[in-house]
């Protein structure tokens, strides 16, 4: 009996023991079950929300007048009004429009209004060099779009906003002035080297100084530099507090700048205005300042004299050398933010990936090195490096071009660089970032098609135009952009004349350029192919069709290509691209090797990364456009 009842409780053991086991494992797979919810709801229950992204504004007020000098600007006989503009020859010579991007600014910040988005990031360059006059315009109308629209406004710095890291006297030659001549506006009668006869009376004023970090910072404090009682969380590189200690006492305090400064060398330290900052539930903006400014020279004491750093234009090839600290930060709020279930988006004024559709090798054998704007191309280093630091998204500015770039680091992680187009260059534009997920992303680019008034300075150009043909000035541009009837095809006019009066004089070979720019399509394709019938009857085109354009217009179409990418096809047309399509695959026989490498640089100029519609998978890794 005993053993009996001995036989009984050990399989009463055994039975309990399996039913330990199956009830672990039952609730082993449930809290499994239960954490995939979790996940998957937190996905279903994220909130959309949008942001729209305003890089390289440049934006110049104007309609400032200068408080301390007697001085208006001119009258413009078209509206009666007084502005302070530069001439339409500065702005041909330019990468960026300097007066007509006022007006598509405005339009920009009223069709994200339209579209009910509250959340706008600026991607460095929202001012042109800093200027007081120009940073001040442009506070009190973000001021304004906040107050009336209740949007909240995120800058980071750019290269020309600072120029320098401290403040310093500066000036321009090339403000129009009355009779359509130059005039000179400048902070300091130092700035003036010399006078020529018939020169208009300079101008002395401090409003066109260019501004150092804290003049500008000051000025722009509410738009996410500084913390405000409405996010939810702000910090920065140097803050030491952790997100559930977060209070807005404990954050104003450790904002003053002079508690955000790395070491330049042994004596001086340069300010550094990143933050990141949680304006809605659930959303991180990692707002990057990768301005460096290199000494020119080694310098044996403190210096606040900005003559004696270098520019920032190069960006993160120099943050890899000078602001080593920022990669760890981003590692540390990477990690936080997927701890925290965060959605983390970071902006900088500058490209983390190639932004010439990799054809970069190809353009520095064809160009030269130091030509193009290739010494900005950052190092494959700076992607691998953000990318494994935590870095999914990121948008950039500064070269003034739609594109989009991809890299996978060798540890398997994937950075998106999503590059926003200027508003004061073609294709003009800006970007509206939708987060459906913390993996669901939409990107759109909203071209500026039309600007309300960008046209209402044309008589002003015209009294210009005049002046230029009676003093009989060297080159003179093309009349013809003042027939432009929409803010589109006044970008379009403005990158024709960039490439005939300053990136074809300087950027190409001449032996190229005069063997090139006046050849037909027809006879390009003639010195590569014998039968060319053949290759036109297949391609369901004609020889008229290639009889139709120059070496010039290629070479026109290809700069559209490079600032626009896909904004660029329907302004070149299917037709004519088929057509450089088989223009190329001849070249690319040639016994001419820089015309195999024009061919090899325009084909890949084409082929791209989706960026005008598309959608990212960060589960996945894709990314796909989307057709209308």
């Amino acid at each position: 009996m005993e053993k009996e009842l001995c036989v009984s409780e050990r399989n009463g053991q055994k039975v309990n023991q399996i039913s330990i086991r199956w009830h672990y494992r039952f609730l082993c797979v449930a809290v499994l079950f239960l954490i995939f919810s979790c996940d998957n709801n937190r996905e279903e229950e994220f909130k959309e929300t949008k942001i729209a992204f305003i890089a390289d504004a440049h934006f110049q007020d104007i309609y400032a007048h200068f408080a301390d000098a007697d001085y208006k600007g001119i009258e413009n006989p078209q509206t009666g009004g007084f502005v302070n503009i530069r001439t339409m020859n500065a702005q041909l010579q330019s990468t960026r429009i300097f007066n007509e991007n006022y007006f598509a600014f405005i339009e920009a910040l009223d069709d994200i209004v339209t579209k009910g988005i509250k959340l706008v990031a600026l991607p460095g360059d929202f001012s042109d060099d800093g200027q007081p006059v120009h940073v001040k315009g442009l506070r009190k109308i973000l001021d304004k779009y906040s107050k009336d629209h209740g949007i909240l406004f995120f800058a980071t710095t750019g290269n020309h906003d600072p120029v320098k890291p401290f403040t310093q006297e500066a000036g321009k030659t090339d403000f129009l002035g009355v009779g359509g001549k130059e005039q000179i506006i400048t902070s300091s009668i130092k700035n003036i080297k010399g006078t020529v006869a018939g020169q208009l009376t300079p101008i002395i004023t401090s409003g066109i100084q260019k501004w150092g970090y804290q003049d500008i910072l000051n000025e722009m404090s509410a738009f996410g530099f500084y913390p405000k009682k409405e996010y939810l969380y702000w910090e920065t590189p140097f803050t030491e507090y952790a997100y559930e200690e977060y209070t807005f006492d404990t954050a104003i305090k450790a904002s003053t700048l002079s508690k955000r400064t790395y070491a330049i060398d042994e004596f001086n330290k340069h300010p550094d205005a990143s933050y990141l900052v949680e304006p809605t539930e659930g959303v991180w903006l990692l707002a990057l300042d990768a301005n460096v400014y290199l000494p020119k020279k080694k310098i044996s004491e403190v210096s606040e004299n900005a003559n004696d750093f270098e520019g920032a234009s190069i960006g993160y090839n120099n943050v890899l050398l000078q602001k080593r600290h920022l990669i760890d930060w981003v590692k540390k709020v990477s990690e936080k933010a997927k701890k925290m279930n965060k959605v983390l988006i970071a902006f900088s004024h500058y490209p983390m990936v190639d932004f010439n559709d990799d054809a970069s090798e190809e353009m520095i054998h064809f160009f030269g090195g130091n030509n193009m704007q290739l010494h900005r191309v950052p190092k494959e280093e700076v992607a691998e490096l953000f990318a494994d630091a935590g870095i999914e998204i990121h948008f950039g500015g500064h070269m003034h071009i739609n594109d989009t770039g991809v890299r996978i680091s060798t540890k398997g992680n994937t950075l998106y660089n999503i590059q926003t187009p200027s508003l004061a260059a073609y294709a003009p534009g800006y970007k509206i970032l939708t987060i459906h997920s913390t993996n669901d992303f939409e990107v759109e680019t909203v071209v500026i098609e039309k600007a309300k008034n960008f046209n209402s300075l044309y008589s002003l150009y015209e009294q210009e135009h005049d002046h230029l043909k009676e003093t009989q000035a060297p080159e003179i541009w093309n009349k013809d952009i003042l027939t432009a009837e929409n803010y589109r095809d006044f970008t379009q006019w403005h990158l024709k004349e960039l490439v005939r009066l300053r990136f074809l004089p300087n950027d190409w070979s001449q032996k190229f350029v005069e063997s090139f720019i006046h050849k037909t399509g027809e006879e390009l394709l003639m010195a590569q192919n014998d039968d060319l019938d053949n290759s036109f009857n297949s391609a369901n085109l004609s020889r008229g069709d290639f009889k139709a354009w120059t070496g010039f217009d290629m070479i026109y179409d290809f700069y559209r290509l490079r600032s626009a990418d896909e904004l660029a096809f329907t302004d070149i047309g299917e037709a004519r691209l088929k057509q450089y399509e088989i223009v190329c695959k001849q070249l690319k026989e040639s016994e001419n090797s820089a015309y195999r490498l024009w061919a090899n640089i325009f084909e890949k100029s084409i082929n791209g990364k989706p960026s005008d519609h598309f959608k990212i998978d960060l589960k996945q890794g894709t990314i796909e456009s989307i057709t209308p």
